[in-house]
């Protein structure tokens, strides 16, 4: 990736229980069928490392969690024409993100989708290959290659 300009930078999320699913979102006010991994903006200043930690916490309502893996790259994803200029008032043409794979150390009463923002009003785990089938569109080819970079570190994770 050369030219970031027009990308807003972000983190993105996928966590894992102990038995290798992964936790999905079901976005606030978005329809019955707009999953997602946990992801959010890096405020300025932040490393993507504490980024995504402070997502965990006001996305899914946890800190419950041990980064085990980061992306080898930066992902990034245009937003359909048709939403763009709703979406961060018009700045950006879409994401950059920075993927961070991270364990789960607690239990599902862990998880407290009731923040200070909801952004999510449902959440499941699911196995690793069906969230790319669960997004949206433009965001479906991150999410195979985030599949697949982190998919066999998930596996040796629970073996060991």
């Amino acid at each position: 990736m050369t030219d970031d300009q027009g990308y807003r930078p972000c983190v993105g999320i996928m966590l894992f229980d102990r038995t290798g699913r992964i936790f999905v979102g079901r976005r606030v006010g978005k329809g019955a069928d707009s999953w997602q991994m946990p992801q959010g903006g890096i405020d300025a200043g932040e490393e993507p490392r504490f980024a995504a930690l402070r997502e965990l916490r006001e996305e899914v309502g946890t800190d419950k969690a041990d980064i085990v893996g980061e992306s080898r790259a930066w992902y990034r994803y245009d937003v359909p024409a048709t939403i763009a200029g709703r979406l961060w008032r018009g700045r950006f043409r879409g994401q950059r993100q920075k993927w961070f794979l991270m364990r789960f150390r607690g239990s599902d009463a862990d998880i407290d989708l009731d923040t200070h923002h909801p952004e999510f009003d449902d959440w499941r785990w699911i196995a690793p290959e069906e969230a790319p089938s669960l997004i949206v569109p433009f965001k479906r080819d991150v999410y195979v290659q985030v599949v697949g970079e982190f998919a066999p570190v998930i596996a040796r994770e629970i073996l060991a």
